[in-house]
């Protein structure tokens, strides 16, 4: 540790899909933290530039083609390491994170006792309005990314992680669709890299379950893993 996290070397990568309805939301409650943020967008029908030109700071990057959200995390981890990032942090563009999260996330990397820390809503200190079927999914995906993996967390598919320049460097993902998720703590684990649980706030909106956080996009998930590894 050479002094405290400068904040501009924090690159917030948000993988970007027809959000333009809360993007501009998402984006005004990162900036109070003067963190780069960098948007993938995935080959959205409508182009978020008119939205995004409002905020001169933000790196646009767009896929001519929708490819998956795994895809857009990786074009925008690539690009971040390329600006001299020295944290990378893969944050939602629906807004069902928290940016006061990410501080927190960001400290057990600063502090050297991590190198990947991942969001877990279901930790003391964590809130989640997760409904009872959405818990009971989610508790499943422990058990398969734990099968998967060999990670057993309390959390599964949160999309909100924070990583030190060596741990983006490499964790280099392969996978384009929503089974990204396993992908990462695969590479975690095969990479000997050091992570760490940290509490954080999900609140679901009505807008983001229509985005794909329902029970069935959870199901997905799962069948996209077993496929990818059946044919890897």
């Amino acid at each position: 540790m050479s002094g405290p996290i400068v904040n501009s070397s924090v690159f917030i990568v948000i993988p970007f899909y027809n959000e333009n309805a809360v993007i501009a939301e998402v984006i005004n409650k990162i900036l109070p933290w003067d963190y780069r943020v960098i948007v993938v967008d995935d080959g959205s029908t409508i182009s978020p530039h008119e939205i995004l030109k409002n905020f001169p700071g933000v790196f646009l990057l767009r896929h001519k083609v929708n490819l998956g959200q795994g895809a857009a995390l990786q074009t925008g981890i690539e690009y971040a390491l390329k600006q001299g990032a020295e944290y990378v942090v893969s944050f939602d563009a629906d807004g069902q994170h928290d940016a006061d999260d990410i501080a927190a996330m960001l400290l057990p990397l600063y502090r050297e006792n991590a190198d990947v820390t991942l969001a877990s809503r279901f930790l003391e200190k964590g809130l989640h309005n997760a409904s009872l079927i959405k818990q009971l999914v989610l508790k499943i995906a422990r058990l398969i990314n734990f099968l998967f993996t060999g990670l057993y967390l309390t959390d599964a598919h949160n999309g909100l992680r924070a990583m030190s320049q060596r741990a983006a460097q490499k964790i280099s993902i392969k996978e384009n669709g929503m089974a990204h998720a396993s992908e990462i703590l695969f590479l975690i684990k095969q990479n000997g890299l050091k992570y760490k649980e940290v509490p954080a706030r999900i609140i679901y909106t009505g807008y983001s379950m229509k985005k794909g956080q329902s029970v069935f996009n959870s199901i997905r998930i799962f069948f996209d893993l077993v496929l990818h590894k059946l044919f890897e």
